[in-house]
């Protein structure tokens, strides 16, 4: 990906066009064997990066004017260090391959870059200019081969989310092999649009319902009358829509059941978003055996005085602990009396319910702080309340 990114960009072209050793890793444009002076006037060669600003595979007005490098701090042929552009000395792990040291700054009069051609140029400039003073013969364009690595992406165009907020590292933890959903009703269908960021190799999507007017209004996005008209089945509906994004989305357009559910076994996270009752019960049985975490979303909303209230629910279980899952997952009937099994359905809720679910997940794979390790939360829709009950419930 990282050359034939290049290849389409004008401007990251040129600066390969003319020698200089580019490359693309983890959404940064990075430039090696940049030359330039340390204290004791040494000459040593080191990096540049720059988080990439694309539309899709094209490049666009950098966002940002300032640079990270890896290297001692630069400084002029005297030996005194560039001050003017002193900026932070953070450190930076980029990727496996790039850690940087520290980031610098100079902004153009016009208060940005037009490109990146001209903003590597001027960072080069300004690093490699004592190194040359001292010895004319340097420089920075090496025309060296650049063999593109591997980035194992399944992304479809390159995750510059991640890596303008400097998140690379913490997204990496969600690389799993394969996730499923199993369910793409309301919720399930709100946490593959969730997934769908991640970079899991693939999303594997269970259910074997068609699409249904009701299931636009609380889904994300907007299915067309056309759309509607065909009745695809959801899984393939949903894959078609986020495969422009996510490249390793696959569809079983059937229901999870004792004939294919040993499928589940060995995928790292298994979301359930369905009904309760007895295929629920199978696939909770086979999910223990099987050894896989999984986490199981649900809603108990009901209708009052024309007003709609209730509780949604986020019940994780893994093989450390099955107990909690047990004690909170209901395999009831959906033809139950119970005032909380109307299977009202509302898509802001939805997406709540499939938030909380990806959140759960993220914790568990170390991407957010994770101080309670709860693995049962509850939020109370008329008092507006999150609970982890497993972690404060009296006992």
């Amino acid at each position: 990906m990282s050359h034939k990114l290049i290849d389409l960009n004008d401007d990251l072209r040129r600066l390969r066009d003319e020698g200089f050793n580019v490359d693309i890793d983890a959404g940064h444009l990075i430039v090696r064997d940049i030359p330039y002076v340390t204290d004791a006037r040494l000459i040593r060669r080191g990096t540049l990066a720059t988080s990439l600003t694309l539309n899709g595979d094209h490049t666009i007005r950098p966002s940002d004017h300032t640079i990270k490098f890896t290297g001692e701090y630069p400084c002029a042929s005297s030996g005194e260090p560039i001050v003017g552009i002193r900026h932070g000395n953070a450190v930076s792990k980029i990727s496996e391959r790039i850690t940087t040291q520290r980031s610098f700054s100079s902004k153009p009069t016009r208060g940005y870059y037009e490109n990146y051609y001209e903003k590597i140029k001027t960072y080069v400039a300004i690093l490699s200019g004592p190194a040359a003073v001292m010895d004319p013969n340097i420089t920075a364009q090496t025309y060296e081969v650049v063999e593109p690595h591997d980035e194992n992406t399944p992304f479809a165009y390159i995750d510059t989310a991640s890596a303008r907020a400097d998140i690379n590292m913490a997204t990496n933890k969600l690389a799993v092999e394969k996730l499923a959903i199993v369910g793409l009703g309301g919720s399930g269908s709100y946490v593959l649009d969730l997934l769908a960021k991640t970079p899991a190799k693939e999303i594997h999507l269970w259910d074997g319902d068609k699409l249904s007017s009701h299931n636009a209004f609380r889904a994300p996005g907007a299915a067309s009358k056309d759309e509607l008209h065909k009745q695809p089945l959801k899984v393939d509906y949903f894959k078609e829509i986020y495969s422009h994004m996510h490249l390793g989305i696959v569809a079983h357009g059937e229901y999870a059941t004792a004939s294919n559910i040993e499928q589940l076994r060995g995928i790292a996270c298994v979301f359930l978003c369905l009904d309760s009752g007895a295929a629920k019960r199978l696939i909770v049985e086979k999910l223990e055996e099987f050894g896989v975490l999984f986490i199981d979303v649900g809603m108990g909303l009901y209708v009052k005085n024309d007003t709609v209230g209730g509780i949604l629910r986020v019940t994780a279980s893994d093989p450390a602990d099955r107990a909690t899952a047990r004690a909170r997952i209901s395999f009831a009937e959906s033809e139950g009396i119970d005032e909380y099994d109307k299977n009202i359905q509302i898509a802001d809720l939805n997406a709540l319910n499939a938030t909380l679910a990806v959140i759960r997940w993220k914790k568990m794979r170390g991407f957010y702080f994770d101080f309670m390790q709860e693995r049962f939360s509850s939020y109370t829709i008329g008092r507006n309340m999150l609970l982890s009950e497993d972690v404060y419930e009296p006992h």
